[in-house]
C-alpha cells in the first residue's frame, strides 16, 4: 500500500490524491486502510517509519557505554545497512514529496518529535541510572541535528551515491559536530 501510495503521491500530488483515490488503487477498503495506518500523511511517510521503527527496536537492545553520540551513529549505520534494497529510493521520494507538501512536514516535524522523544527513553533505559536529565536529551537532538542535515543534504543531492553516499555524508556531517559547536557567529 505504502508503494502505490507513494507513487500516486509523486505522479498526482499529494494534495490532489484523496484517500478514496489511494484505497480504490490498492482495493482496499477505509477500514482496512486504517488498520495499517493512522492517517494519509502516515502511509506518505512510511519509508521514515520504516527507519525510525528498525531503528528504536535496534537501540532498545543495546548495552550503552562509552561516548553516546558515537553509539547513536553507529546504530545508524547498522540500521540504514539493514534497510530493504528498495528503502533508499522510496527514502528519497519521501523526502522529495514532503518537500513540496505541507501537510507532509508538518506531519514529519510531529513525527521526529515523537521519535526524539522515545530516543531519549530508549537510551535513558539502557544506559543506566547515570544519565544527566539535560546531557542525554540534548545529545540525542544534537544526533537528530546530525541526521536531519545529512539526509536533507543527500535529498538535495538527488539521493546521490544512493544509500552508501547518504551514509559518507551521515560520518562526514558527524565529523564537523565539534567544530559546529564552537563555531563563530
Amino acid at each position: 500500500m505504502a508503494e502505490t501510495a507513494l507513487s500516486l503521491f509523486t505522479e498526482r500530488g499529494y494534495d490532489a490524491t484523496t484517500l478514496d483515490d489511494l484505497c480504490d488503487a490498492v482495493e482496499v477498503s477505509k477500514r482496512t486502510f486504517f488498520r495499517n495506518y493512522r492517517s494519509k500523511e502516515d502511509v506518505a511517510l512510511a519509508a521514515d517509519s520504516d527507519l525510525w521503527s528498525a531503528y528504536l527496536d535496534y537501540v532498545a537492545t543495546l548495552k550503552m557505554d562509552g561516548p553516546l553520540l558515537e553509539a547513536l551513529r553507529q546504530a545508524l549505520e547498522t540500521t540504514l545497512s539493514a534497510m530493504d534494497p528498495d528503502w533508499d529510493r522510496r527514502f528519497l521520494a519521501t523526502r522529495e514529496l514532503s518537500e513540496t507538501a505541507p501537510a507532509l512536514q508538518t506531519h514529519s516535524l510531529g513525527y521526529c518529535q515523537d521519535t526524539t522523544r522515545s530516543l531519549v527513553k530508549a537510551v535513558n533505559g539502557s544506559a543506566g541510572a547515570d544519565t544527566d536529565e539535560v546531557r542525554l536529551p540534548l545529545t540525542v537532538e544534537i544526533f537528530v541535528a546530525a541526521w536531519r542535515t545529512a539526509s536533507l543534504h543527500w535529498t538535495a543531492q538527488g539521493g546521490h551515491g544512493g544509500r552508501d553516499g547518504l551514509m559518507k555524508l551521515v560520518e562526514e556531517t558527524f565529523a564537523k559536530i565539534p567544530a559546529a559547536l564552537t563555531s563563530s557567529a
